[in-house]
């Protein structure tokens, strides 16, 4: 079975309310696409809950009623129901938001459809390792489901940027690493031993991010101890090298370029290696990541691990958890 872990689609209303892509719309469309590729499921998710896919002046992402989202989550459940052999989904939610939407959030990734949290790599300016995201982490280490990080509408720096297609192309793809490398220096994939991470958009830079970690911790020019930014030292040393956390963090195949596919696939291993379009909204990355994959170095076994295997041990897909999901719907 080949797995596809980053589809996006939106509900109708969000579609109304706000400019997107047609395709996230098209619900049949993108199951025909991705059969007729030979992709039997795929995971589809909202990075900005029921809001904006694009940056637009005076709406705030995580600012949106609890009761939209709460809409937004019965339709992706509806979508996985009519559709079992086809579609699962993420949860959405804000690792800054209230106790109250933590709590929310952690119940429903125990329903039928669900299969772990999507989550963005900043808000607001805040990457995702900031101490405002104790109380997430703890729920998502009770959860006991992957988080999928995913870039926001509006990543750290877009403003500097200035132009939707570098905001697009460049800052999102960026966000992911400085988002991930928090959570790892801030210590907790430490505290929660739990907790596994899957990165979108192939990680972004984070095959490169390992080494520069390890010296980020001990710097040796700054005798061991870089000063504080803002009086502030900064989270304590970690007990193993940071890139030894890179064990329970898995890279989707959501790139555009084999040669970061190939150092994705020296850094993680085949083992984890999530096959991942980011279509929709991106529909020609169907075709264009299969063969991406495809052209890898890699025996059958390990390249199915990568088409499927590797998700659907990371999902629990086919468990016994899964099973209530993974039968057809009656006519």
């Amino acid at each position: 079975m080949i797995v596809d872990v980053h589809a996006h689609l939106s509900p109708p209303e969000a579609g109304a309310r706000f400019p997107m892509p047609p395709s996230l719309l098209d619900v049949e469309g993108m199951i025909e696409r991705k059969l007729a590729a030979g992709i039997d499921l795929s995971v589809i998710g909202s990075p900005v809950g029921a809001g904006a896919m694009a940056p637009i002046p005076g709406v705030d992402n995580y600012a949106q009623p609890d009761d939209r989202l709460a809409a937004l989550h019965d339709w992706l459940a509806g979508l996985v129901a009519v559709y079992p052999a086809h579609l699962r989904a993420w949860a959405y939610v804000n690792p800054f938001g209230t106790d109250a939407q933590l709590a929310t959030a952690r119940d429903l990734v125990q329903e039928p459809g669900f299969v772990g949290f999507i989550v963005n790599s900043s808000v607001n300016g805040d990457y995702l390792g900031a101490p405002a995201g104790e109380a997430f982490f703890a729920m998502a280490a009770e959860a006991c489901v992957p988080l999928f990080v995913h870039p926001p509408a509006r990543p750290v720096g877009a403003d500097a940027l200035r132009g939707p297609a570098l905001v697009e192309q460049v800052g999102r793809f960026l966000d992911v690493g400085p988002g991930v490398a928090s959570v790892v220096l801030g210590g907790w994939l430490e505290r929660h031993p739990g907790v596994r991470l899957l990165v979108a958009g192939g990680g972004g830079p984070l095959a490169l991010l390992g080494e520069r970690l390890d010296r980020a911790q001990r710097p040796e020019h700054w005798g061991g101890t870089p000063p504080g930014v803002g009086g502030s030292p900064g989270p304590p040393p970690l007990p193993r090298p940071p890139s030894s956390y890179f064990d329970r963090i898995w890279v989707d195949t959501a790139v555009a370029s084999a040669t970061h596919l190939e150092a994705n696939l020296r850094a993680f291993g085949s083992g984890r290696l999530v096959f991942g379009t980011d279509g929709p909204p991106i529909l020609s990355a169907v075709e264009d990541t299969a063969a991406l994959v495809a052209a890898l170095p890699l025996d059958g076994p390990a390249r199915a691990r990568v088409l499927g295997g590797n998700a659907c041990e990371l999902l629990a897909l086919g468990t016994d958890r899964d099973r209530n999901r993974s039968e057809e719907a009656p006519p």
